[in-house]
């Protein structure tokens, strides 16, 4: 089992008691069966990225061998890498929301219309095909070793969990420099001012450089889902129903430009 799993896995009791402790407090934020498919697409995604990074992990190791510094492990070393990987994560999501093809494995993630701890779980299998790995190889060529840069992923997602939650409000000055749950709650509202906002993992800072941030404006009732049909409410459809839309754009496009823009263009719902 790769580093992301063995972090992941072993943070999993405190992520069930933060469930735990949500559901006590707000109810109304959950749906049973909305949390239950959450939590086996979190099962299959996890199992999905240990086969293929096992499979992948050869060729990172050989990657390696050409970078261009020999990182050692240092509290400086490890603090670059953080920021660099968050970076690099910005561009992933930002990705992610801009081309279809990388929206068919995100899409899961913003399928459901509850917000609540379990919502982070609700990861797809298809991540790892889609190539999200492809974003973290710069890391690699600069000479942090893989170990080490999957470890950082999981990490920065291991924080994400916890801006999925409507009980946190403001944090006042964290606000300005980290992702919180005010600015993730934006970022899974399909409200029109709202949308493919606030890419950030953990700094917020991010968003503020590149011009995709949006504040909060406590006028706007946060709608949580997508723009388009939903899934059904199981792990088969969650995962697969975007690829159904996909292909039945291709069918459609007569010509080589038109697939390609079915492909890598702004996903259409």
């Amino acid at each position: 089992m790769i580093p992301v799993e063995l972090i992941l896995l072993g943070l999993s009791p405190v992520f069930i008691i933060c469930v735990a402790f949500e559901f006590k407090k707000a109810r109304q934020h959950y749906n049973i069966r909305d949390s239950i498919n959450n939590t086996l697409l979190a099962l299959l995604h996890q199992a999905s990225d240990a086969v293929i990074l096992l499979v992948l992990m050869p060729i990172f190791l050989w990657l390696h061998q050409y970078a261009l510094f020999d990182i050692k492990l240092t509290f400086t070393s490890l603090l670059f890498g953080f920021i660099l990987q968050d970076f690099l994560y910005y561009w992933f999501h930002r990705a992610s929301h801009n081309i279809h093809w990388f929206w068919l494995a995100h899409v899961v993630h913003h399928s459901s219309t509850h917000m609540n701890f379990t919502t982070a779980f609700r990861q797809s299998i298809l991540y790892p095909i889609v190539g999200m790995w492809l974003f973290w190889l710069p890391m690699i060529l600069i000479g942090f070793s893989p170990s080490l840069v999957f470890a950082i992923v999981a990490i920065n997602l291991a924080y994400q969990f916890f801006v999925h939650t409507q009980v946190i409000g403001n944090l006042g000055w964290f606000e300005k420099v980290f992702n919180t749950p005010t600015h993730h709650r934006i970022h899974h509202a399909t409200n029109r001012p709202y949308i493919d906002k606030n890419y950030a993992g953990v700094l917020i800072i991010w968003d503020k450089l590149f011009g995709t941030f949006a504040p909060e404006d406590k006028a706007i009732t946060i709608k949580y889902g997508i723009v388009g049909e939903l899934p059904k409410d199981n792990p088969l459809s969650a995962n697969f129903k975007q690829l159904g839309v996909l292909r039945k754009q291709l069918k459609q496009a007569n010509t080589l430009r038109a697939k390609l823009s079915a492909l890598f263009g702004y996903p259409s719902h």
